[in-house]
């Protein structure tokens, strides 16, 4: 926000404010690659800089620690301006956390030609229900997917998920499953895609990014 401070000045706000950074948790494997299922080439090829809306759409899915279990989040983002333009919660990791997600993705954003788009090689991804759901909603859509065991190739999708988990407090899994769904809803809805400024869009929110039609 353009507020010089001194490293040494932040660690004292945070002592007298009772504050401390969050532990690194342990990491939870949230890809079954294990299937016969179709898998589509690796297109984006990590070229993440996008110069129009709604042409190229990236997605994954993380889980989420509660008090009361696992809660897993299923994120659509547009690598033009980086906003969240479709997510989904469930407590399964069926394909339809991941058909929720592309279609309210599909319903806000409306993308008309071709458009990319990238996810891991996982299950929900490649499943039957999936491909005939999206390519009935964009019949011009292009899929591409990451190599085995690559998360570098998604790397847009893996560091929204690295900022949710180490800026929301309510992902302790101390907190209800219930307040958990509305901690990541406000965060993305109202401070993500609507506060939170971001260095790919000049140091601005993904709202305030003017979108040219493509």
């Amino acid at each position: 926000m353009g507020i010089r401070v001194g490293r040494k000045r932040v660690a004292r706000l945070m002592r007298e404010n009772g504050l401390s950074c969050l532990p690194h948790k342990r990491f939870q494997v949230t890809t079954d690659s294990r299937h016969q299922e179709p898998v589509a080439e690796n297109i984006l090829d990590r070229r993440f800089n996008v110069v129009e809306p709604n042409t190229v759409w990236v997605s994954d899915i993380t889980y989420l620690p509660t008090r009361d279990g696992w809660l897993y989040l299923c994120v659509v983002i547009d690598l033009f301006d980086r906003m969240v333009v479709g997510w989904s919660m469930r407590t399964d990791m069926t394909s339809a956390i991941v058909i929720d997600a592309f279609t309210m993705a599909v319903i806000r954003r409306q993308p008309k030609g071709r458009l990319l788009f990238h996810s891991d090689r996982g299950i929900q991804y490649c499943s039957a229900a999936f491909r005939e759901t999206s390519l009935s909603a964009l019949p011009m859509l292009v899929r591409s997917m990451s190599r085995k065991g690559n998360c570098w190739d998604n790397a847009c999708a893996e560091s929204f998920f690295k900022t949710l988990k180490r800026e929301l407090e309510e992902l302790s899994g101390k907190t209800s499953r219930n307040k958990v769904r509305m901690a990541v809803f406000e965060y993305i809805e109202a401070y993500y895609n609507r506060i939170r400024i971001h260095s790919r869009n000049a140091f601005r929110p993904p709202a305030a990014v003017p979108r040219r039609v493509a």
